[in-house]
């Protein structure tokens, strides 16, 4: 038999009030009429006449050995349940495994709800509207996005007000003081207001490593000249302390799970580029600000106007272009046209690129090194290496001048055939063609050649890039016919003009 509910004696109650007829109203209830005359006699509900078990259903395993647990865990607080079982099945062979843990657990988790050591307390604060920004690195690499088919292994810059929850980010490669800089400006600059405090937690982008004596780190030079030039106040939580910023990190969860959503919708996570990328980021965050209106409305109210201008997104420096015709930025080598050697360039250092410039004229454009320590492009030292052939085998930028995969092969195959400086030169050889015309092209050859078995030379190279119709004669220039010029027409004009 089923037991009474609540909602039955309800009923039951119910139907008395109007009848008075016990047998009817605890039919109309769905109970017996003696069951009925009981719950009308005591005046209670069910739930509140039941009394809790304080007997066990199963015998307890551990009840010969809990005062030593219970001993083990007032000595060791930290211990887990999984290391006192190992611990106890140790003591006790045969008497417990793995389908005791549960078990355990529970008992563990009540004992430390009864006699376990006071826990932290975690006291919620009240913001108040425009005093602080918050702003925080997170890794994405869940999302799974990619560039051109590349994955873009990268972070989020968050910055968010507490108060109302806005957010703004932007991507980036590193926790370095450029992404800092980038992701701060870009959140401010799209509010068009600054708040009084900044604040970030103990990333090295923005404060000194902790000296061993110390009892809080330094701001950094470079983070307290962006604060003065924005009218912030920096501040940063305690060490080991990143609760304190509580509400950045929050977002980074909420934040990527509607990145995630969004890419599903989209039905792929493929962009053209890193501003493609960002361009979807920038929509799927102004969504989310968008319901935070009244909130946003009172932080901006509370704010001070920006009026200061963007600082530039890149530290710029001057270098020294050695006689390997290469430049040292940041520990890492590139190279840069070797007419350059012995001049001193200025390189703008961004983010996620550099760019080289020499008499106010860019030079090299390209992405700053990550994992490696070296970028040297072939078409800057290849006319030097036909001339020094001898110095290829042992370049300690050799691996550098394989373009491609397919390079690589070409080179393997000419050194099977022709070993050591003739096999050097005829890869060179190869290298200068591809420099002087298109590297597209020269690698369809050698892809070709491979592929037949035919043995890889400059000669055939180059007569596989060449076209069919081609010789040694000049192009021949069409002959034009001078068409006649009449002026007439312009006679007309000036005789209109002058009446």
């Amino acid at each position: 038999m089923k037991p009474v509910t609540d909602a039955q004696v309800r009923r039951l109650m119910e139907e008395m009030s109007k009848t008075g007829q016990i047998g009817q109203a605890a039919m109309k209830a769905g109970m017996d009429r003696k069951t009925g005359r009981r719950y009308i006699a005591a005046g209670k509900l069910p739930s509140e006449m039941r009394q809790p078990r304080w007997w066990r259903t199963r015998h307890d395993p551990f009840a010969e050995d809990w005062p030593a647990v219970a001993k083990l865990l007032e000595d060791t607080p930290g211990l887990e349940a999984q290391t006192v079982l190992e611990l106890l099945e140790v003591k006790q062979p045969g008497r417990y495994n793995e389908s005791h843990l549960r078990t355990l657990q529970r008992r563990i988790r009540r004992w430390r709800a009864e006699y376990g050591p006071a826990r932290e307390i975690w006291f919620t604060q009240a913001h108040r509207p425009g005093e602080a920004a918050q702003t925080d690195f997170t890794s994405t690499t869940e999302l799974g996005v990619t560039l051109a088919g590349q994955l873009f292994m990268h972070l989020l810059c968050v910055t968010v007000l507490p108060y109302s929850n806005w957010q703004w980010a932007t991507a980036c490669l590193s926790e370095s003081m450029a992404a800092l800089r980038r992701g701060i400006q870009s959140a401010l600059f799209q509010l068009g207001r600054v708040p009084r405090y900044h604040q970030t937690d103990h990333s090295t982008a923005a404060t000194h490593q902790i000296a061993r004596d110390a009892e809080e780190r330094t701001f950094n030079e470079e983070y307290k000249a962006l604060m003065r030039h924005l009218g912030m106040e920096p501040r940063t939580t305690a060490v080991g302390a990143k609760e304190q910023n509580g509400d950045v990190e929050a977002s980074n969860g909420a934040l990527k799970r509607r990145l995630e959503q969004a890419l599903l919708v989209r039905g792929s996570r493929d962009f053209a580029d890193q501003d493609d990328y960002e361009r979807f980021v920038a929509k799927v965050v102004r969504k989310a600000n968008a319901s935070r209106g009244p909130h946003v409305a009172e932080e901006i109210e509370a704010m001070r106007p920006l009026v200061v201008d963007r600082l530039p997104e890149y530290t710029e420096v001057a270098v020294h272009v050695a006689s390997t015709s290469t430049i040292r930025v940041k520990s890492c080598a590139y190279s840069v046209p070797s007419r350059l050697i012995g001049a001193r360039v200025k390189v703008r250092i961004f983010e996620h690129r550099i760019e080289v410039y020499y008499a106010d004229k860019v030079e090299l454009a390209c992405d700053r090194l990550r994992g490696k320590t070296a970028r040297i492009d072939y078409r800057h030292v290849i006319w030097s290496l036909v001339r020094k052939p001898g110095a290829f085998s042992r370049y300690v930028y050799r691996d550098e001048l394989f373009p491609s995969v397919t390079f690589r092969r070409a080179y393997d195959a000419i050194q099977a055939a022709k070993s050591g400086i003739k096999g050097d030169v005829e890869y060179l050889r190869i290298l200068h063609l591809a420099a002087g015309t298109m590297e597209s092209d020269v690698e369809q050859a050698l892809v070709a050649l491979l592929a037949e078995g035919l043995m890889v030379t400059a000669d055939a190279t180059k007569k596989r890039c060449t076209p069919a119709d081609d010789s040694d004669s000049p192009p021949s220039v069409p002959a034009l016919e001078s068409l006649p010029v009449d002026l007439a027409a312009y006679d007309m004009l000036l005789a209109e003009v002058a009446s």
